[in-house]
């Protein structure tokens, strides 16, 4: 229900002052016209010792930092007014759910399912998909014991990073109301494009189902050898209704409808094949991790100046065009309603394909000026994109 902004703020200050109270409060999602420090904050009560104090872990999407405080120490309001659009309390009695529209009206949800506090100040890092999860197994990440092998660490680590990329981001699509809650009539429709050998389309189906999001996994790739790896992986773990296989194009595959995108190293413009597929097909959501950038490489022939004392050299130039490329992808996202970030997927020493364009459609009005920047880093640069030529501005 809608209640005064300023109310509801008061009322979740006081919850979150109360310790005794408390399992877990969540600050996720961006207001309009605010600019968070920080992408998530989670706040909960630990046991230091014979003392009770608050755990602040405040994430900038790479990294988390952790700080224990007492409640005089605890700057509820300054968190509170930082400009989160979602604020969930999690306590013993029950869930006080705030959401700011970006009218700046405030919808509070309330419930009373119970639940305990947990005190444990050094809690094991939970995996998002165990090492015993069949699937891990079944392509040899795990042995039969359910242990990751030495030699697949990389691999592993690639598939937990990216699923505590996409949790999050479904996550806060779905309480700012971007995303439609899943149900089992209506489920979640998640769509990887150019999904080569499947670990993460396989990865996601098993993640999103154990945490009891309905979902309808569908993995393109054009190659028919994909097709038939994938498809006997998902028959023989017993998949084959929630997750299927196609050996088609990504810019002209047959999927009609699409609530969450992924593209995670398809090479060249082929990433770009799959954003204008997505935005086409409407999709709320998009994890986009780039590879290989030769289009505008090949384009950058005259340097404006005095730019020519980086692009003179090879590998600099190299870099500067896969910072524009994906720049520009990220803007002309933008530019169709889509709130864009660019983030680190994985650290480098795992692989130096770690950007990746995360993309949620809220449907906002850029305004003349941000389509006039991307106009004028274009023609300064003598460039032009091949997301252009496939989507129209």
């Amino acid at each position: 229900m809608s209640t005064p902004l300023d109310s509801a703020l008061s009322q979740a200050a006081l919850l979150i002052g109360d310790i005794s109270r408390i399992s877990r409060v969540v600050l996720s999602g961006r207001r309009r016209n605010f600019s968070p420090k920080f992408e998530r904050i989670t706040i909960r009560p630990v046991k230091l010792k014979d003392e009770i104090k608050y755990q602040v872990v405040e994430s900038d999407g790479r990294q988390d930092f952790t700080k224990n405080l007492n409640l005089a120490d605890l700057k509820i309001n300054e968190y509170l007014n930082a400009g989160y659009a979602n604020i969930l309390i999690e306590m013993v009695e029950g869930t006080y759910s705030l959401r700011i529209t970006k009218k700046g009206e405030a919808l509070v949800h309330e419930d009373k399912v119970k639940r305990d506090q947990n005190l444990e100040h050094d809690k094991k890092k939970t995996r998002l998909l165990e090492a015993s999860d069949p699937f891990l197994k079944e392509v040899g990440i795990s042995d039969e014991k359910g242990v990751i092998k030495p030699s697949r660490q990389d691999k592993y680590l690639q598939v937990e990073e990216f699923l505590r990329i996409l949790a999050p981001a479904i996550d806060t699509a779905i309480s700012a109301g971007h995303l439609n809650k899943p149900s089992k009539e209506q489920p979640l429709k998640l769509v990887d494009l150019g999904c080569g050998n499947a670990y993460l389309t396989i990865a996601a189906h098993q993640y999103l189902n154990s945490v009891h999001i309905p979902t309808h996994v569908v993995g393109i790739d054009i190659r028919p050898q994909s097709l038939e790896h994938n498809k006997r992986i998902a028959d023989k773990l017993g998949l084959s209704k929630t997750l299927e296989f196609r050996a088609e194009s990504i810019a002209d595959n047959s999927v009609t409808e699409c609530d969450v995108a992924i593209a995670l190293h398809a090479c060249d413009t082929a990433t770009d094949d799959a954003i204008a597929w997505a935005v086409s097909r409407g999709a709320k959501l998009l994890l986009i991790a780039p590879c290989c950038h030769h289009d505008l490489q090949t384009q950058i022939v005259k340097s404006p100046e005095p730019w020519s004392l980086l692009t003179r050299y090879g590998l600099v130039k190299e870099r500067l065009g896969d910072l524009l490329t994906d720049s520009l992808r990220a803007q002309i996202l933008k530019l169709k309603g889509y709130r864009t970030e660019i983030i680190e997927f994985i650290a480098s020493d795992h692989t130096p394909r770690n950007l990746m364009i995360r993309a949620i459609f809220t449907g906002a009005n850029p305004g003349s000026e941000e389509l006039q920047k991307y106009k004028n880093l274009c023609e300064m640069w003598g460039i032009e994109p091949a997301l252009a030529n496939k989507i129209e501005l």
